[in-house]
């Protein structure tokens, strides 16, 4: 069996060896075969497993973000009836739903919600009518493994003890801010993630490698400063760090490139 975490949203699942992992865009894919990825095979091995993280920062009730998912899932395969359950995994709790479709479709679709402090995950399990016996059973083992484990593998840091996630390069500052008087108090990284997954691996990391999170001020759609901000301490250190976000990138599909900028205000 393969544990997979998750560095920003902070919860693993275990899956059997022979299962694969695919980020798209915002969404993690979890399936048998690699090929399940493609939403319209229905061959040997077909059925996703799709877990997409949201940060809630204000954290609003479950139930509206349920709504929204349920509704947007029902209109968009016209399924009709549609009625949800209490559901609870661990220290996490929401809402769940098999979704009926229409007669003639020939997929079984299941969805889910999950709320832990400020995380949201949305879940939506799909598979071919026919691979039931052999998925369903596979995909119910692998949800049910969610947990939230303390530390999470392949954190990294900068030289002045910061927690960075993997695969953010170190930047000029000076590419991001323009009026900086005094650089060399400044530091940038650049990578793949948007805002909100940032946000959430900075208040688990920072709180667990004992930084001080003075002040906080969140990054939604409706911020206008423009930027997650946060003021730090630790030890004699003093640092404002901003997330934010920078450009899409283009690959196979489409990425949110994002920033990492703080400076050192006291040594």
């Amino acid at each position: 069996m393969t544990i997979f975490q998750h560095i920003y949203w902070g919860y693993e699942i275990t899956c059997p060896d022979f299962w694969h992992h695919q980020k798209i865009q915002d969404t993690d894919y979890f399936v048998s075969n690699v090929k399940a990825v493609e939403s319209n095979y229905d061959g040997s091995g077909a059925g996703q497993i799709q877990i997409r993280g949201e940060w809630n920062w204000s954290r609003q009730n479950v139930e509206p973000l349920w709504n929204t998912q349920l509704g947007k899932l029902a209109s968009i395969f016209g399924a009709k009836n549609v009625s949800s359950a209490p559901w609870r995994l661990g220290e996490a709790f929401g809402l769940e739903a098999e979704i009926v479709l229409p007669k003639k479709d020939n997929l079984r679709l299941w969805t889910g919600i999950l709320m832990h402090d400020f995380l949201i995950l949305h879940f939506l399990v799909t598979h071919p009518k026919e691979e039931r016996e052999k998925f369903e059973p596979e995909a119910t083992k692998i949800i049910s493994s969610l947990g939230f484990p303390k530390t999470i593998a392949g954190v990294q840091f900068s030289s002045e003890g910061l927690p960075l996630p993997p695969d953010f390069t170190a930047i000029d500052p000076q590419h991001i801010l323009k009026d900086i008087s005094d650089p060399d108090r400044w530091r940038a990284f650049s990578g793949v993630s948007d805002v909100g997954a940032l946000q959430s691996f900075y208040l688990r990391e920072l709180t667990l490698h004992k930084w001080k999170i003075v002040e906080y001020v969140p990054f939604t759609s409706l911020s206008e400063l423009g930027f997650a901000r946060y003021k730090l301490e630790k030890d004699k250190q003093q640092i404002t760090l901003g997330l934010m976000p920078a450009e899409e990138v283009e690959s196979g599909n489409k990425s949110t490139q994002s920033n990492i900028v703080y400076k050192i205000t006291s040594l």
